[in-house]
């Protein structure tokens, strides 16, 4: 069941499990990666940019961790939008059990969210390996 085992206690150790998994297939990454500014001025950056150095294909990604019931899954939203901006695809990777079932129902609708234990399949179809 997605969310039902948390893989990650915080967004950097889900960051960490994410660049295993990445090299385990091969991609390159980047970590902390600037790309402009948001809209009110601060300055943007990418969690992680993966790279299939064959096809020079990217990916970014943003980790995000909700190991209980609160209010940082609401920052999602905001950071899809921002994703928009980015000069390259991106997603945001989640996991933990905090996630409210109405916030997944939204976030799974995106076609931009993947829960960690999914990420596997998908970065092969994405990367096409």
């Amino acid at each position: 069941m997605a969310g039902g085992k948390a893989t990650a206690t915080s967004g950097t150790v889900l960051v960490d499990a994410v660049i295993r998994l990445a090299e385990s297939l091969g991609l390159s990454h980047k970590k902390e990666v600037k790309s402009g500014r948001r809209i009110w001025g601060a300055g943007r950056r990418i969690d992680l940019v993966l790279t299939h150095q064959p096809s020079r294909k990217v990916l970014g990604i943003e980790c995000k961790v909700q190991k209980t019931p609160g209010s940082a899954e609401e920052k999602i939203p905001s950071t899809l939008k921002d994703i928009e901006f980015w000069p390259i695809p991106g997603i945001v990777v989640i996991d933990g059990q905090g996630f409210s079932s109405n916030m997944t129902g939204y976030l799974m609708s995106t076609g931009r969210v993947v829960w960690f234990e999914d990420l596997e399949d998908w970065l092969k179809l994405f990367f096409v390996l």
